[in-house]
């Protein structure tokens, strides 16, 4: 039986299928995923688990190069993109696109993980990344 690190079966999986550049988002209780999306949902009840406490999990895990958020998630929730951000450190650079373009980005991430979170816009979408575990002869 597995006892360390991620214990949801399926929130694993998905880690373990993204590949360098592909696309893993996290998402608010009220987000509208895409129908035939890849989607693990751990949300329990209203506001658990928290997008904040999914990310600080994943982020022990798995190795992200660049956040991806909306406008609307600095306007509205400026705290928690705070925290999002330094979580991942100034080394991890943010894009921006409209509400729209995140909507339309989320067609195309390989997985969705639904959170209880009712943190308006508090969804991000990570961009998998190479961690420092790779070797480069220089």
């Amino acid at each position: 039986m597995k006892e360390i690190g991620i214990v949801n079966r399926e929130l694993a999986r998905v880690i373990s299928e993204q590949g360098h550049g592909d696309l893993l988002m996290v998402v608010d209780a009220g987000f509208a995923i895409p129908k035939g999306a890849d989607v693990v949902d751990i949300s329990l009840a209203e506001n658990s688990p928290m997008v904040m406490d999914t990310l600080e999990v994943l982020k022990k895990y798995f190795s992200v190069e660049k956040l991806i958020f909306a406008h609307n998630t600095k306007e509205t929730s400026p705290t928690l993109f705070e925290n999002i951000t330094r979580l991942f450190g100034e080394d991890v650079p943010v894009e921006w696109v409209s509400h729209p373009q995140i909507k339309e980005l989320s067609t195309k991430v390989k997985a969705v993980i639904r959170t209880g979170d009712f943190t308006a816009y508090a969804n991000v979408i990570l961009v998998s990344g190479a961690g420092p575990r790779w070797f480069c002869e220089m």
